[in-house]
């Protein structure tokens, strides 16, 4: 028995699959229709029957108006370019570089975009009339698109990590986070040395360089000699007691050994 994910991951591959395929159908069907239709421009330029009642050129899409060719041909090569494009953001390279411009095909985003693309080149394909293989290819990526639609309704900006095989081989190592050390550098002790320490207890481990890379010197005599001699003063913190520290007792005896002070006045005091 698979665990659901599994299944996830299996569905949603087939779906992108499928979409592959369809694409690449649309793509051979595109550059199948634009040789037809130069085909087609060339005969009817070469016969000398008038098309002036026609609304296309016959035997292809091409609409018998100004510029009716160029517009055509930009079409189709608009809809292939559209296509490698879709191909590439479901391959998943260069996965930067959809991030980063293109963003709603890219891998943060879901399948919702992808299916509106290929609804819109579908519809454009079939809104003329096309043999039965681009009838067909066509119809294939609305359908496609479609679906496409609906999976980014149900697994939003989760679809497409749910079926990539990275993530996959990710959760499967394990499910436990990752631990990362926030303390400051000073703080953290040298795993070699400190661990050796642990299993070694005759042995000390020797300094390690400091934070930029000098040795310390720490708090003692070699600490205080070192900063006298870069020109700092190490002053010794005075005594202090805690406010709820109940005063000293004074004694009474620590002048009792001593001889009263004797005074004599003088005639000139007033």
């Amino acid at each position: 028995m698979l665990p659901p994910r599994a299944y996830f991951f299996i569905g949603l591959n087939v779906v992108r699959l499928l979409s592959i395929i369809s694409m690449l159908l649309v793509f051979a069907s595109s550059i199948f229709v634009l040789v037809n239709d130069v085909q087609a421009v060339n005969r009817s330029m070469k016969s000398n029957t008038g098309m002036t009642d026609c609304d296309y050129i016959e035997g292809s899409t091409v609409p018998n108006q100004p510029a009716g060719v160029f517009w055509a041909v930009v079409n189709r090569l608009l809809i292939i370019f559209q296509v490698v494009v879709l191909i590439l953001s479901e391959v998943g390279w260069p996965a930067s570089f959809f991030a980063r411009f293109f963003p709603v095909l890219g891998p943060d985003f879901g399948l919702g975009a992808l299916g509106i693309f290929q609804c819109l080149i579908g519809a454009t394909v079939l809104s003329h009339h096309v043999d039965d293989f681009t009838l067909v290819a066509a119809f294939f990526l609305f359908a496609l698109g479609c679906v496409n639609m609906l999976v980014g309704l149900v697994f939003r900006e989760r679809a497409k990590a749910k079926r990539s095989i990275l993530s996959w081989r990710a959760e499967a190592k394990g499910v436990l986070p990752s631990h990362r050390d926030m303390r400051p550098t000073f703080a953290r002790p040298a795993s070699a040395s400190f661990v050796s320490s642990m299993f070694k207890g005759g042995e000390k481990p020797q300094a390690q360089a400091g934070e930029f890379g000098q040795k310390g010197y720490g708090f003692g005599r070699q600490g205080e000699k070192a900063a006298g001699l870069k020109g700092f003063l190490i002053s010794k913190p005075l005594e202090s007691l805690p406010r709820y520290a109940p005063p000293p007792p004074r004694s009474e005896s620590s002048r009792a050994g001593t001889p009263e002070p004797t005074f004599k006045s003088s005639s000139t005091a007033i």
